[in-house]
C-alpha cells in the first residue's frame, strides 16, 4: 500500500518519477491566466491568519462546504475567521475523491511544511497555529510567496476601464521576482442584455476613453483605446467568457442600432445581443492580431443558477456550473470570419463540458496556419476540470488529434495566492501520463526527447508563446 502524499504522489512508474523530479519539478511558473487581486501584489499583503488566505473568495470551498450542510455564515457571512476554518476542517474528511482533498495537503505541505498529517477537527487547531505563526513572516507576504513557488510571470484578469495603477506600482519593487502584467478582459462591454447595468459601463467606458460614447462606432473606437493603454502597459492578452460561441451578422446600421436601443433602455432579442457580441469579438481579435496578442475564449458556463443566492452575494460565489450548449459551428464561423481576412490572432480555446474535448482538438487544427507552433491552442483542464480526470481527458485529446508537445501548459484560474501547486499536480499527471506510455510501449524511453517535451509544456511553450520575458526586469513590448 502506498503512503498519501509522499515525494513520488501520482507517479506510478519508474519512468514518470524521473521524468517529474530530474525535468518537471525544478520549472518555473507561467499562470497566464488568474483572477488574483493587482492590490495585494502591488502592496505586498500579508493574512492574519489561514482562513484570509485559504477561504476568503474561495468557491470551490464554499460548495463543497455547503454541501457538507455548513451554513452559509460559515462560508461567506459574519462568523469569525475561526469559526469558517474549523467550519471547513469539518468539511476536509468528506472531500477525499475530490481534488479539494488533495490540493488542500499540497498547499499545507508546500508552503507550511505540514508533512504526515491531515486537516481534520482533531488536527485543526495544531495546524491553524502553525499555519498563523509562518503567516506573520515576510515569506508568506505576496512577493515571498510568489518567489518561493518559482513564479515568474502572472497575468492578471482586467476590465478595460480599470486603470493599471496597481500594476504600475509593481514596476522596479525589489521584492517582487515576478513579472505580473494586466489581460484584457471586456464581457461588460458586450453585456448588451443587462439593461441599466449596460448603460451605465458605457457612461464609464466613455469617461476612461476621454469621449462620450453615442454609437457603436463611437464603442469600438473606446475599446481601442483601452486595448492601446492596457499594450503599453505590458499587457498582450484578451479574455472572454462565453456561455456559447456566437456568430450572426448584421451591418454596422443594424449593430448601431441595437446599441443605440440598449442605450435607451430598450430590451434587446436574442438575435440581436447574438449580432452585437459577434461584430465586438471580431473586434476584439482584429485587434489583437493588429498588436500581436493572444485571445482566450471561456466557453460553456451557465453563472448565478441561483437567484436567490445571486441577489443575497452577487456572482462568482459559487452558483456556476458546466453547461451543453452547441458550440462546433458558430465556433468555427467565427474564427474563419477571421481566419479569412488573415485577422486571427493566436487563440486558446477552453471549454467546460469535457464531452467537447475532441471537439476542440480538431477544431483548432482547421486554422493552424504555419506562423506559430500551435498558433491555435486547446486550453488546459478549466475550472471544474481542472483535476486529475479532467487532465488526462483534456491532454489525451490534444495528443491524440493534435500535438501535446505544443501545448502551453496549466494554469491555475484562481483567486487565491495558495494555488500553485496546481502546477505540481498538473505536472506530475503529464508525467504519469507520459510515463505510462513508455511503460507500455507506446514511446520510446527516451529521456532526452521527452524531458525537454515535459519542460516545454511546463514552462517554455507559454514564454515562447505569448512572447512575454520572464525576466523581472523586462519592459513592456520587449518581445514582440
Amino acid at each position: 500500500m502506498k503512503q498519501f502524499l509522499t515525494d513520488d504522489f501520482l507517479l506510478e512508474t519508474d519512468t514518470a518519477r524521473v521524468l517529474y523530479h530530474d525535468h518537471a519539478k525544478s520549472m518555473p511558473i507561467f499562470d497566464y491566466h488568474c483572477h488574483l487581486p493587482p492590490r495585494n501584489v502591488a502592496e505586498n499583503a500579508g493574512f492574519e491568519n489561514l482562513t484570509q488566505i485559504w477561504l476568503y473568495g474561495d468557491h470551490y470551498k464554499w460548495r463543497a462546504m455547503r454541501a457538507n450542510g455548513v451554513a452559509e455564515r460559515l462560508c461567506t457571512g459574519d462568523a469569525s475567521d475561526w469559526e469558517k476554518y474549523e467550519a471547513w476542517a469539518a468539511t476536509m474528511p468528506y472531500t477525499i475523491g475530490n481534488p479539494l482533498y488533495h490540493w488542500s495537503h499540497l498547499e499545507l505541505k508546500n508552503y507550511f511544511g505540514i508533512k504526515g498529517k491531515v486537516l481534520n477537527p482533531e488536527s485543526a487547531r495544531e495546524i491553524w497555529d502553525a499555519c498563523n505563526a509562518q503567516l506573520q513572516t515576510d515569506r508568506m507576504r505576496v512577493h515571498g510567496i510568489m518567489a518561493d513557488q518559482n513564479v515568474r510571470v502572472v497575468c492578471t484578469t482586467d476590465d478595460p476601464t480599470d486603470d493599471l495603477e496597481h500594476h504600475r506600482a509593481m514596476r522596479g519593487m525589489p521584492t517582487l521576482k515576478t513579472r505580473v502584467l494586466p489581460a484584457f478582459r471586456p464581457d461588460k462591454a458586450m453585456a448588451v442584455e443587462t439593461g441599466k447595468a449596460f448603460v451605465e459601463y458605457i457612461e464609464k467606458l466613455g469617461q476612461v476613453a476621454g469621449s462620450a460614447i453615442r454609437s457603436f462606432e463611437d464603442l469600438r473606437e473606446a475599446l481601442d483605446k483601452r486595448h492601446q493603454f492596457f499594450h503599453a502597459e505590458g499587457s498582450r492578452i484578451s479574455d472572454h467568457g462565453l456561455i456559447a460561441p456566437v456568430h450572426e451578422e448584421a451591418t454596422d446600421s443594424q449593430l448601431d442600432a441595437i446599441f443605440k436601443k440598449a442605450l435607451s433602455g430598450g430590451g434587446v432579442t436574442e438575435t440581436e445581443g447574438n449580432q452585437f457580441k459577434t461584430a465586438l469579438l471580431l473586434h476584439f481579435g482584429r485587434m489583437n492580431a493588429r498588436r500581436g496578442w493572444t485571445m482566450q475564449l471561456h466557453m460553456g458556463a451557465i453563472r448565478n443558477n441561483s437567484t436567490r443566492m445571486l441577489r443575497r452575494l452577487g456572482p462568482d460565489t459559487g452558483y456556476d456550473s458546466i453547461g451543453d450548449c452547441e458550440i462546433a459551428a458558430p465556433l468555427s464561423r467565427l474564427l474563419d470570419a477571421l481566419d479569412v481576412t488573415n485577422e486571427l490572432p493566436r487563440t486558446i480555446l477552453y471549454v467546460l463540458n469535457p464531452r467537447d474535448n475532441e471537439l476542440i482538438a480538431t477544431m483548432i487544427g482547421n486554422f493552424q496556419d504555419g506562423s506559430t507552433p500551435g498558433k491555435i491552442q486547446f486550453g488546459s483542464g478549466w475550472w471544474f476540470n481542472d483535476q486529475k480526470d479532467g487532465m488526462i481527458r483534456q491532454m489525451s485529446a490534444l495528443a491524440l488529434l493534435g500535438l501535446l508537445s505544443r501545448f502551453v501548459g496549466m494554469t491555475t484560474d484562481s483567486r487565491s495566492f495558495l494555488s500553485y501547486p496546481r502546477h505540481e499536480y498538473f505536472r506530475r499527471i503529464l508525467c504519469n501520463m507520459v510515463g505510462t506510455w513508455v511503460e507500455q510501449g507506446e514511446a520510446p524511453r527516451d529521456m532526452g526527447l521527452l524531458g525537454n517535451m515535459i519542460q516545454d509544456i511546463c514552462f517554455r511553450n507559454a514564454e515562447r508563446y505569448f512572447g512575454i520575458s520572464a525576466d523581472p526586469g523586462a519592459v513592456a513590448g520587449d518581445k514582440r
